[in-house]
């Protein structure tokens, strides 16, 4: 996941450099497989960052029964697969 991120970093780090270094960049990620890579990148972070918001409010004494655990959990995996969908239909 850290090099992902770094990948991420790098290719927008280079794209505002210049418009050549845009232009690289573009044609990087115009690709079948790079925009597929990129949306696994984005679908990861995307449950990485629900998954932590649940247990940011587990570790306030939230959702910490077996019930509304599971039902907490149901909901950040159908969040997720919503903000994956949405990702992929941004890059594509």
């Amino acid at each position: 996941m850290l090099v992902a991120v770094g990948m991420l970093v790098w290719a927008l780090a280079t794209s505002l450099q210049s418009a050549e270094g845009f232009a690289m960049v573009h044609g990087l990620f115009s690709s079948w497989l790079a925009k597929f890579i990129a949306w696994g990148i984005l679908t990861a972070l995307g449950y990485h960052l629900l998954a932590g918001v649940r247990h940011m409010f587990m570790d306030q004494g939230y959702f910490e029964e077996i019930k509304s655990g599971r039902i907490s959990a149901q909901i950040v995996f159908v969040l997720a697969i919503v903000l994956s969908a949405l990702a992929g239909v941004w890059l594509w």
